[in-house]
């Protein structure tokens, strides 16, 4: 994990900058900044747009009675979309566009829970209904299963 971050916090910023010195020299510096400002405003509506509709989807699965668990993701991810597309650069930028396109973002996110179930990174914990580990009553507190899961035929 911390290789991981510490290619991420390497490897981006080299990207940003080498994309906005190309950029600039294109069009000019003024017109990059420009450019920068426009796609984090148009990046945050959309961002918000998406937010609500995250929301109201979580809230109808609700209703019915079902746990919204990729709903929640994608409310997870949309936050990393919207740090991104407030960060500026364009790379950055494209990395928060493509979240915010619902079929893109859904897909990465199915693929992220597969490559978790797969390396057996994934723990369940069960509650009965309306009760969870806040509950302080001793005498009546649910049976609480603590485990993990591991596919292991594939």
């Amino acid at each position: 994990m911390f290789r991981l971050l510490f290619i991420f916090f390497l490897t981006f910023p080299l990207i940003e900058i080498y994309l906005l010195i190309r950029v600039g020299s294109a069009v000019g510096a003024g017109w990059t900044v420009f450019l920068c400002i426009v796609t984090a405003m148009v990046g945050a509506l959309l961002l918000r747009q998406q937010g609500f509709s995250t929301v109201s989807r979580v809230q109808a699965s609700m209703a019915r009675g079902q746990v919204p668990a990729l709903e929640m993701l994608e409310g997870a991810l949309l936050l990393v979309c919207g740090m991104f597309l407030l960060t500026p650069g364009f790379f950055t930028d494209t990395l928060g566009f493509l979240g915010l396109i619902p079929p893109v973002r859904r897909a990465f996110l199915l693929w992220v829970a597969r490559r978790a179930l797969q390396r057996g990174g994934v723990e369940v914990t069960l509650y009965r209904q309306g009760q969870g580990p806040e509950d302080s009553d001793h005498r009546q507190r649910p049976r609480i299963i603590d485990g993990q899961a591991k596919r292991e035929d594939e």
